[in-house]
């Protein structure tokens, strides 16, 4: 089981925890997500099929945006 398989699995377990920016971006790249970030403390993450969440990249990032990004990660699994 990769790294980025362990760290979702982490986060959909407990969304609550101290996340952080890196644990996002590890995600991103691990699945193949892509990340636009221009200058603003907000990211574009969007998945292959078109689906996309905006998050804002403060630390720790809510529980909310993490429930979203592992919600866009397996969406893009079920295609």
């Amino acid at each position: 089981m990769s790294k980025a398989v362990k760290l979702l699995q982490k986060m959909k377990a407990n969304p609550k925890a101290d996340w952080s920016q890196s644990d996002i971006k590890t995600l991103v790249k691990a699945f193949n997500l892509t990340l636009r970030q221009r200058g603003t403390n907000h990211a574009v993450i969007t998945n292959s099929s078109g689906q996309h969440i905006t998050i804002p990249m403060h630390k720790p990032v809510k529980p909310l945006y993490i429930k979203r990004l592992v919600e866009l990660i397996e969406a893009d699994d079920e295609i």
